[in-house]
C-alpha cells in the first residue's frame, strides 16, 4: 500500500504492475467499498499497469468532514486526481459512485485523460426510498439489502457475499450513507456530449442497481461511447466474473 498526501489528508493506494504497457488504469470503488474490490483487476498487471485508490473515510484513507452531495463528489475527485497525477493514470475506471467520481473528473477537471470505464453506473444514480430510509435507521437491514439476489451479486459463492458484508460494516453507517446519498443527488445527463474521451459502459446482465439501460444510455450520449455486458453477473461484476470483465477492459484499452 502506498500514499499520497493532498489538501491536508492522506488518500491510500494500492499499484498493480508487472510491467504492462499502454496507459496506467486508476480503479475507484463504489459506495462503502474499498480498493480490494479490484483485486481480481492484479491479474492484469502484466499487460496493464493501474492503481486502485481507497476513497476518503475508506479503507486505509484519512476522511474528510464534508456533507453527502457535490461538496464530497469533489473531495472525492480530489483524491483521484492526487492519485492520478502521483503515478501517471491516464484511464479512470469507476464502479457505481466511482463512475459518478470518474465522470465529475472528466467533466469538470483539467486532469488529462486517454479514456473511461463506466462500470456498474450510470449518469444518474438514485437511490430508492427503502435503501436510503435503512441506511438512515437500520443499518444491517441495509447491507442485507444491498446483498439480495441481482443487486451487489448475481450468483456469487457465499464466501464473497460474506466479505462485502464485512467490508461494508467495517466502513460504517456514516460514511455509506453519504456514499448513497451523494450518489442519488449525481446528474450528468445533460452533461454527457461534452466527455471528449472514449469510454467504455461496462454492466454486469443482472445488474439491478444501475441496469443495462444506464449503461446503454451512456454509450448512446458520450460521442465515443461504446457497451459491453458481463454475463452471469451483477453490479459487482468485476469480482463475480473477474475474467469476462478484465477481457472487456483489456479490449477496450488495447483500441485506445
Amino acid at each position: 500500500m502506498e500514499r499520497v498526501t493532498h489538501d491536508g489528508r492522506a488518500t491510500a493506494y494500492r499499484r498493480f504492475d508487472r510491467g504492462g504497457d499502454g496507459p496506467t488504469v486508476c480503479f475507484v470503488h463504489g459506495s462503502g467499498g474499498t480498493k480490494d474490490i479490484w483485486k481480481s483487476q492484479a491479474r492484469l498487471a502484466d499487460r496493464v499497469s493501474s492503481v486502485a485508490v481507497d476513497l476518503s473515510g475508506h479503507g486505509d484513507s484519512d476522511d474528510v468532514a464534508t456533507p453527502a452531495g457535490p461538496e464530497t463528489l469533489n473531495a472525492y475527485a480530489d483524491d483521484v486526481i492526487a492519485v492520478a497525477e502521483e503515478t501517471g493514470a491516464t484511464v479512470l475506471c469507476g464502479n457505481s459512485l466511482g463512475g459518478a467520481v470518474a465522470l465529475r473528473v472528466a467533466l469538470e477537471r483539467d486532469l488529462a485523460l486517454d479514456g473511461l470505464v463506466l462500470a456498474g453506473t450510470g449518469a444518474k444514480l438514485a437511490v430508492a426510498e427503502p435503501l436510503r430510509g435503512a441506511l438512515a435507521d437500520d443499518f444491517e437491514r441495509a447491507v442485507s439489502l444491498l446483498h439480495e439476489p441481482d443487486r451487489l451479486f448475481h450468483d456469487a459463492p457465499p464466501e464473497y457475499v460474506e466479505l462485502s458484508e464485512a467490508a461494508m460494516r467495517e466502513c460504517g453507517r456514516a460514511v455509506t450513507e453519504r456514499d448513497f446519498l451523494t450518489c442519488h443527488r449525481f446528474d450528468v445527463r445533460e452533461r454527457l456530449d461534452e466527455i471528449g474521451v472514449p469510454a467504455l459502459a461496462l454492466v454486469g446482465a443482472h445488474d439491478e442497481l444501475t441496469p443495462p439501460a444506464y449503461h446503454e444510455y451512456l454509450a448512446d450520449g458520450i460521442p465515443a461511447g461504446e457497451l459491453a455486458e458481463v454475463p452471469d453477473a451483477a453490479h459487482l461484476a468485476m469480482l463475480e466474473a473477474p475474467t469476462a470483465f478484465n477481457d472487456a477492459l483489456s479490449a477496450f484499452l488495447g483500441r485506445l
